[in-house]
């Protein structure tokens, strides 16, 4: 009976990371798709900061963010579906 015990609680031991890592990894395809969607706008704000702090106008990086956003937001907007992804073979 003692032996059934010990080998149920390594399989819950076992599960539990299973899940853990399957949490990781549904982050991990968040964070990508945000920054994929994302990270021009963020890229160029941050650029946009940087030329202010050094005192020069930053109107072509507000315009650069600006249209990235745009971008995105399009992006967001169309439907996709598995047929959306191209699926490229190297020969």
């Amino acid at each position: 009976m003692e032996l059934k015990q010990r080998r149920f609680g390594k399989l819950q031991r076992g599960q539990g990371m299973t899940e853990y890592i399957i949490i990781v990894a549904l982050i991990a395809i968040a964070s990508i798709t945000v920054v994929s969607f994302f990270g021009g706008t963020v890229r160029n704000q941050m650029s946009g900061m940087a030329t202010e702090l050094s005192g020069q106008k930053a109107t072509d990086e507000i315009k650069a963010a600006q249209n990235a956003a745009d971008a995105a937001s399009g992006d967001a907007q169309t439907e996709k579906n598995m047929g959306s992804y191209e699926n490229t073979v190297s020969k």
